[in-house]
């Protein structure tokens, strides 16, 4: 199930924390608690090895209009000078310069979080694989409203064009 990078390459590597808003880990997360604290255990291993985090958050359809809950949640805030991507379809690329952001620090290998693994998740492993980016989910930060649908993407799916991991085996293979 799992393959274990030998080591993640920091000068090529960005992680992707997508959707990690209140509340959609509210609504769609199946273990809100859980993925909340193994996000933010990737992105500390992540700022350590001095592999650069970005932030996606939705701002369209439900979360057009401004309410407390559709921010970050407190437990993963953005750290000084680290970007913030606004999109506003579900997808990471298709409606932002990620991929030009991207291009332009010299990453081409994506470390993937998010909530929903079947919404956010799953556009952003379908486009990165599209313009050529390896990438790594990281599968216990990330949830979904439906535990089966998240086994089979990240068992079954995801492993044919990437990398699946836990937080342990990410930090493990960390620098």
């Amino acid at each position: 199930m799992t393959q274990q990078a030998t080591q993640i390459d920091a000068s090529r590597t960005a992680v992707l924390i997508m959707d990690f808003q209140q509340r959609i880990i509210a609504n769609v997360a199946s273990e809100p608690a859980a993925v909340v604290e193994n996000a933010a255990r990737a992105l500390s291993g992540a700022r350590s090895a001095g592999i650069p985090v970005i932030y996606v958050v939705h701002r369209g359809g439900p979360f057009a209009d401004y309410a407390p809950d559709i921010e970050l949640h407190p437990g993963v805030t953005p750290a000084e000078g680290e970007l913030v991507i606004t999109k506003v379809r579900p997808g990471p690329f298709s409606t932002t310069a990620l991929d030009v952001t991207l291009r332009d620090m010299g990453r081409d290998t994506l470390v993937i979080m998010g909530v929903a693994t079947s919404g956010c998740v799953l556009s952003g492993v379908r486009w990165a694989v599209d313009v050529n980016y390896s990438f790594i989910v990281l599968s216990d930060a990330c949830s979904d409203g439906d535990a089966e649908v998240h086994r089979v993407l990240t068992e079954k799916v995801y492993p044919r064009q990437g990398q699946v991991m836990s937080v342990d085996d990410f930090l493990q293979a960390l620098p």
